[in-house]
């Protein structure tokens, strides 16, 4: 089973397929692991013909066997350093990004971070923050994800898990949470957005990141209602990223 270590940190990947990189940031909230890619659709089936689809664990995601510690002053910034540190060990400097719920806010971190390294990216179901739910990301996860945590990881306590969320998400209670709206109005990178409307992918913030970003174009809305429009919109997500590989002499 393949893994990336760096320090204290240990990541839990896979590959499927070969071409241009694509990375593939699942779904789940906190606890995103390979299983999570399974709904609405799992890009490293559909998208393997096409691309070298690479994914992997979240780290500390309690169903799956990335570890490493809680980094409470830069919750984000530690999940991008999983994912630029794991394209640095299998040698990748540019790759396409597609991500589902939390990886909407993690792809806008990454760019912010590595803007010269993605070329495009698909934001599927975004999450994002709701003004009439403002608890509602610190609520499901103090519940649902610290808990189990702390038991399969008995150097890690619901006080700190407090913390990391606290810093994670109340401490940025604001559109994205990672990035501010002058930050995307700045953004020349491509994206695709592909909008939700349940409590933690709010449409309203979907369609604003849309609007702001300078290169941004939008499914079709709903698309998750039927087959045919799931696989239009895998389509069309598909178009896109190939539409942006980088021309090679």
């Amino acid at each position: 089973m393949p893994f990336y270590e760096k320090g204290p940190t240990r990541i839990y990947y896979e590959e499927a397929g070969s071409g241009f990189p694509l990375l593939i940031i699942p779904g789940g909230g906190l606890n995103g692991t390979l299983a999570s890619l399974a709904s609405p659709f799992n890009p490293m089936e559909r998208y393997k013909n096409d691309f070298r689809c690479i994914a992997a664990d979240r780290r500390n995601a309690y169903s799956g066997q990335s570890s490493g510690p809680l980094e409470i002053d830069r919750p984000w910034d530690s999940y991008s350093d999983d994912q630029l540190g794991l394209m640095d060990h299998l040698g990748i400097r540019k790759f396409g990004v597609i991500g589902f719920c939390v990886g909407g806010p993690m792809i806008l971190n990454l760019i912010k971070n590595a803007p010269e390294r993605v070329v495009a990216a698909a934001m599927m179901q975004p999450s994002g923050f709701r003004p009439e739910l403002p608890d509602l990301f610190y609520q499901n996860n103090i519940k649902d994800w610290g808990p189990p945590l702390c038991e399969k990881r008995p150097d890690l306590t619901m006080d700190m898990v407090h913390d990391f969320l606290a810093s994670m998400y109340t401490d940025r209670a604001d559109f994205v949470f990672t990035v501010s709206r002058d930050f995307v109005r700045s953004m020349q990178t491509p994206l695709l957005i592909a909008p939700d409307d349940v409590p933690t992918h709010p449409h309203k913030v979907a369609m604003e990141v849309a609007g702001l970003a300078p290169n941004a174009e939008v499914t079709m809305y709903p698309w998750k209602d039927s087959q045919p429009h799931i696989d239009e919109t895998v389509e069309q997500a598909r178009r896109f990223l190939k539409a942006h590989e980088p021309v090679t002499a």
